[in-house]
């Protein structure tokens, strides 16, 4: 039997055989084959074929053919010589065995010359491209092979805005980390936190905030998220307040009452998260200019929220409600808002813009807190003008985002900046500027108070044609409704830097020039919108109020109406709605006797169960017995006090002899 047949037995694999002698030795015949293989290949070594496996394969395989081609041909040729083959077991079974082993490794060499090919081919493809193929023809490939496939090939400043829904938020635009690392750089924003990272406390990790180490520990506030309903697809949710949060809920009335801030310090000294102390100290502390600790206190109150967040609840997929006639509701609503409103004065626009669209998808058909008063100058701030333009073109024909000052100009400006960059084709080119000038001026002609607030605050003096006109001089903003003067004056306060550029400025002068020569020309739609005009703006809505009061702009809150100054407006709950939903009530507080003393106020402040007419309040057994004697023993240092209180005498200051002499004296 041959050396391979052995092996096969022995589950042996070819090179695990020991090494063979050395030249000129006596050659065994189980191990002969290496000894002539490296005298053959010159190798004195038997390792170093280990590492040209390959080769000796690629080498080995023809050889081994030829062998087998040759000793076939001789096995035929003595079969017909001599009429019958050799009757040796031993023999046919060697020949069997290497028959068989010369096939298997014929099989494997093909193999490893397949992956050989495999393996050139592929580092022939990543290479440069060889011959006519060229980056241009492969790029124009993978249009071809997306578009038919159902894909539109899309620029990489269009590809997050067309393909995805519109209030689609991503997890990772909500950390203000994110857009200051891209500005500025990681190690800039985190400085020293990393390598504090290994002793700072642990923390319920969270997408809206970051807790901090110096914050108390958190506990569980007593309130949950409960799933209400679903409704073709979408989900209602709702908070709820335990037992133990109400009670603390109406001791924070109470402080609030009280008009004492320190009172509500107390109050969160003994339960840290609860949310509405959270945010009328957060308003304290900015009118107190305490813009850090301000943040702060918004930052917790998301925290205790989230962690209350139902399982199903989700930030990212836009099909999650909450109601803001609910009174649990709006505290989440407002931490959202005012949070929004801190990072967009850190100059994190970009996250700004996703809190927005969070706040918008949570109740998007009502917008409580009147968030389109708002998303278009975030977008802009943020430089994300194809989610403006898109916002317009798809809640245009139901919500007629046109009727709105800042829609109506923000979008315009929206297709300027983007006919000015600069990797734009020609065809891109002429159609943002045509839409561009089309919207600016039926903005103009629809709204004409806007253009000389605008100019005033921007310290633009305009031209003498332009002032002088009647069209946009003070008649027009004298006769425009009160409530557009409030719309006008919020966008004008709010989105007074973006109309600073001099190229802003003079593409703004080029459409007002244009506008003038259509009013002249008494075009009809100059007519139509001064209708509109007069019909619509007589009252803004309930949302719109709350947005300007927590929009905290001067001019805005300056220009609300008298109904809305002249009423109390809490931080926690500005403006609530008049057709809120209650779940539970404040309980009534219980009236005491209007004819008692200041003292005995006094004493009942110290001691509850304390009434002077010696009258016992409903108790039983032992406490009622305690309560008589304390209110005897009460009564009788009250008597003792009156009989002091009557005998005290005053006695005059002694007069001195000489009431005439002046009291100069010398000092020791």
């Amino acid at each position: 039997m041959s050396c391979r047949a052995l092996r096969r037995l022995r589950g042996e694999q070819r090179g695990q055989e020991p090494l063979g002698p050395a030249d000129g030795e006596p050659v065994d015949p189980d191990t002969g084959g290496h000894s002539k293989l490296r005298a053959e290949r010159g190798v004195s070594n038997l390792y170093e074929l280990i590492t040209n496996a390959d080769d000796d394969v690629e080498e080995r395989a023809p050889a081994e053919r030829k062998v087998v081609g040759s000793r076939t041909k001789g096995q035929g040729l003595q079969e017909h010589e001599c009429g019958k083959p050799e009757h040796n077991g031993h023999r046919e079974e060697e020949e069997v065995a290497d028959l068989e082993q010369v096939a298997n490794n014929t099989q494997s060499d093909n193999k490893l010359k397949k992956k050989k090919k495999r393996k050139k081919s592929k580092k022939h493809t990543a290479g440069e491209p060889q011959g006519d193929v060229t980056v241009e023809d492969i790029d124009s490939i993978l249009e071809k092979i997306e578009s038919s496939s159902g894909l539109l090939f899309q620029s990489r400043s269009s590809s997050n805005t067309d393909c995805r829904p519109l209030l689609y938020v991503e997890h990772r635009n909500l950390n203000p980390e994110t857009e200051l690392k891209r500005y500025f750089g990681a190690r800039a924003v985190l400085g020293d936190q990393r390598p504090r990272q290994k002793q700072r406390q642990y923390h319920r990790s969270t997408w809206l905030t970051t807790a901090k180490d110096t914050w108390p520990r958190y506990t569980k506030a007593g309130i949950t998220m409960q799933l209400l309903e679903t409704k073709g697809g979408v989900q209602f949710f709702t908070f709820e307040h335990h037992r133990e949060y109400q009670h603390v809920q109406f001791k924070f009335l109470e402080a609030v009452e009280s008009m004492d801030p320190n009172n509500i310090v107390l109050l969160l000294q003994m339960n840290p998260y609860h949310i509405d102390s959270l945010l009328q100290l957060s308003d304290v502390c900015r009118i107190q200019e305490d813009q850090e600790m301000a943040r702060e206190l918004i930052e917790r109150a998301l925290f205790s929220l989230e962690c209350a967040f139902h399982p199903v609840f989700s930030l990212t997929s836009g099909s999650c409600r909450l109601d803001y006639r609910r009174a649990e509701n709006r505290a989440f609503f407002l931490a959202l808002f005012k949070h929004m409103i801190f990072l967009e004065k850190r100059g994190c626009s970009r996250t700004a813009l996703e809190f927005c669209k969070l706040i918008l998808s949570l109740d998007p058909e009502d917008d409580p807190l009147c968030l389109l008063l708002i998303i278009d100058f975030l977008s802009l701030r943020a430089r994300e003008y194809l989610f403006l333009t898109r916002v317009f073109e798809e809640w245009e024909t139901h919500r007629n985002l046109s009727q709105l000052p800042n829609f109506a100009f923000s979008v315009p400006l929206a297709y300027f900046f983007l006919s000015q960059q600069e990797d734009i084709s020609e065809t891109d080119l002429t159609n943002f500027q045509e839409k561009a000038a089309h919207l600016i001026q039926n903005a103009l002609i629809m709204f004409p108070g806007v253009l000389m607030p605008l100019l005033d605050h921007c310290g633009v003096q305009p031209d003498s044609t332009v002032s002088s006109h009647s069209f946009f001089g003070l008649t027009a903003q004298i006769s425009q409704p009160p409530a557009l003067g409030q719309l006008i004056a919020l966008y004008v306060g709010r989105t007074l830097s973006l109309w600073k550029d001099p190229a802003v400025m003079t593409w703004l002068e080029a459409n007002v020039q244009q506008v003038l020569r259509m009013v002249d020309a008494q075009e009809p739609i100059v007519e139509e919108c001064e209708k509109k005009r007069k019909i619509r703006y007589q009252s803004a809505p309930r949302n719109i109020y709350r947005h300007m009061i927590l929009s905290e702009m001067k001019e805005a809150v300056a220009a609300l109406p008298l109904e809305v100054t002249s009423q109390a407006v809490l931080g926690f709950d500005p403006l609530p709605p008049l057709d809120s939903i209650v779940s539970y009530t404040r309980p009534e507080r219980t009236s005491h006797p209007s004819n008692e003393s200041s003292l005995s106020l006094f004493f009942r402040s110290l001691l509850p169960n304390f009434n002077v007419q010696g009258e016992l309040r409903p108790a039983a057994g032992e406490d009622a017995d305690a309560g008589r004697d304390l209110n005897q023993g009460v009564n009788r240092l009250m008597a003792a006090m009156r009989d002091m209180l009557a005998n005290i005498q005053f006695q005059e200051p002694p007069r001195e002899d000489n009431p005439d002499a002046d009291g100069d004296g010398d000092w020791d």
